[in-house]
């Protein structure tokens, strides 16, 4: 199997993609090979041979679809690609528009439609009310900093990119500044969400298209990052979490892996739903670790597509109290590597070819 995993840039907020291709290669029989798609020469994790087989350049997502699919074709003539896992918020919709010629080159995907990944959005996440009867905060939709109204009383508020970033914003003046420095990087439009005191969860998840989840993990944040995001987590099972995700993939029927995120508000003794990410989290391997490997779960329902065999049933035992925490180590590489990715574009590491 040749398996093209996106995300490798595991640096302090770190991509998923590593996590991915860890999870694929310590799975009991692994045979195969892991090819890294990259958009930068310096992502760590397209210069770890003992972990890639070999590392292509990306053009950036704002190339648009025929831009991806021009390269996926160039890197199938080569590698002969089998399945393409993406890991980015950014680069998603592209796949899911390409996600038909892909197929017909006869490489698999688990993608959601362009449809479900709309209504997943953090702009229609309100939505998602009614039709799963869950919680979300209040949310307000920035489209220019002119057109920005906010009561005092709404305050505190996180101010959030459509696909990346978020800060807590305790005043007017503050939300501006964060507003302005989100759109300046990801630009408009910025979302105004009301703060929700509480505990973070997450639950990662894989859903089989048909509203069923195959397999399931949620976890509790130990360790928060500047940006919010879990440092260290641990496995913890959650009855009222692991419904709302139900709910969410019924709802959505949604195909592929995603990232719930939630609030547990003790004010209200409810959770609030905060994101729904459109692919596997960094923390991952955490679900791996504690029994529920999703990606190769992931991995099995496209194979089981292709052949039209059944998906396997839901999986959602596995042990809590594991934790997880993300620790830095020192990558050694030859400068030549790195030069060949600038020049060319990509590399192929012979000892693991």
């Amino acid at each position: 199997m040749n398996i093209a995993i996106s995300g490798m840039n595991a640096v302090d907020s770190p991509g998923p993609g590593v996590a991915v291709a860890r999870c694929l290669k310590e799975h009991p029989g692994w045979q195969g090979r892991i090819i890294g798609l990259a958009y930068d020469a310096l992502e760590p994790g397209i210069l770890d041979s003992e972990l890639v087989h070999a590392a292509y350049l990306m053009p950036y997502p704002k190339s648009g679809k025929n831009a991806l699919l021009e390269k996926i074709r160039y890197i199938h003539e080569r590698e002969r690609l089998d399945v393409i896992i993406p890991t980015l918020d950014s680069e998603m919709m592209n796949f899911i528009q390409i996600q038909d010629e892909l197929a017909k080159m006869g490489i698999g995907v688990l993608l959601p439609t362009e449809q479900q990944f709309t209504r997943r959005s953090k702009v229609n996440l309100h939505m998602l009310q009614d039709d799963c009867g869950i919680k979300t905060p209040e949310t307000r939709l920035v489209t220019d900093l002119h057109s920005l109204s906010l009561p005092k009383e709404l305050f505190p508020v996180m101010v959030k990119g459509i696909f990346y970033d978020a800060y807590m914003a305790h005043t007017p003046a503050e939300a501006n500044h964060y507003i302005h420095k989100i759109a300046s990087k990801w630009g408009y439009p910025v979302l105004i969400q009301r703060h929700i005191e509480g505990e973070e969860f997450n639950a990662a998840a894989v859903g089989d298209g048909q509203g069923n989840v195959m397999g399931m993990v949620c976890m509790k944040k130990m360790v928060l990052t500047e940006k919010g995001k879990g440092w260290a987590c641990v496995s913890i099972r959650n009855d009222g979490l692991m419904d709302m995700t139900r709910r969410i993939v019924t709802a959505l029927k949604w195909r592929g892996g995603m990232e719930v995120e939630a609030i547990y508000s003790k004010k209200d003794d409810a959770f609030y739903l905060i994101e729904i990410n459109p692919r596997f989290p960094a923390w991952i391997y955490l679900a791996k670790a504690a029994g529920v490997n999703l990606p190769q779960m992931l991995l099995q329902a496209i194979f089981s597509k292709k052949k039209n065999t059944d998906v396997p049933e839901e999986v959602t035992d596995y042990k809590t109290g594991v934790v997880f925490t993300n620790y830095t180590v020192n990558l050694i590489t030859d400068l030549n590597r790195i030069q060949t990715l600038f020049t060319a574009g990509e590399i192929v590491y012979e000892k693991n070819v």
